[in-house]
């Protein structure tokens, strides 16, 4: 496989835009069939698909918002109309969102952790695919990931949870870059242990 320079910068300077910097156009149904498309080109050991997708666009988003508002209120008593509002808002101003289900199934060969690896690999393939396609996008979690109400409203079924909601739309400011790792802080490289290494 030849060298892709243009790929190789790209995944040097990706970053997150948040939600509140996505903004419309968002993708049309065509490129959206791209994006699921490149989002389940991923590692799947046994070929067993263990993830699921559930779309936000439209007035769903609204809609899913109001849901959350519902149990944050019950969740949170007394909760003041400023946070009803930011529930409310979850999955806006972004004009896309898709929700990543962890769906795994058993298997004899396929622990259940390398089936949610891949489901996060669906995730961040949503992230490529959606600055391949010229727009930028986040991958968050928030509270309605882990409870398992707010989780089957969304769309989670029996034995599914999610690992995140990727929103998708067009940047409207230029992020600045985030302190990375240094490599020598997170990288080591593996040795045979020596005999009096083991012994100890």
């Amino acid at each position: 496989m030849p060298a892709n320079p243009a790929l190789r910068d790209y995944l040097l300077t990706r970053r997150s835009v948040g939600l509140a910097f996505l903004k419309e156009p968002g993708p049309n149904a065509e490129e959206l069939e791209t994006l699921l498309t490149i989002a389940t080109r991923v590692p799947d050991h046994g070929k067993i698909m263990p993830w699921r997708l559930v779309v936000f666009q439209g007035e769903a988003r609204a809609e899913a918002g109001a849901l959350l508002a519902e149990i944050a209120a019950k969740r949170t008593p007394g909760l003041d109309e400023a946070g009803l509002e930011a529930e409310r808002n979850r999955f806006l101003p972004a004009p896309l969102t898709i929700g990543v289900l962890s769906a795994p199934v058993a298997h004899p060969k396929v622990p259940e952790l390398e089936q949610v690896l891949s489901a996060g690999n669906v995730a961040f393939n949503l992230v490529h695919a959606a600055h391949a396609l010229g727009y930028a996008a986040s991958w968050v979690t928030r509270w309605f990931s882990f409870d398992d109400e707010a989780a089957r409203l969304l769309g989670a079924g029996p034995g599914e949870r999610f690992v995140g909601f990727v929103h998708i739309g067009t940047p409207s400011t230029a992020m600045e870059d985030r302190p990375r790792p240094a490599l020598a802080d997170i990288v080591r490289y593996w040795r045979k242990p020596s005999a009096a290494g083991a012994q100890g």
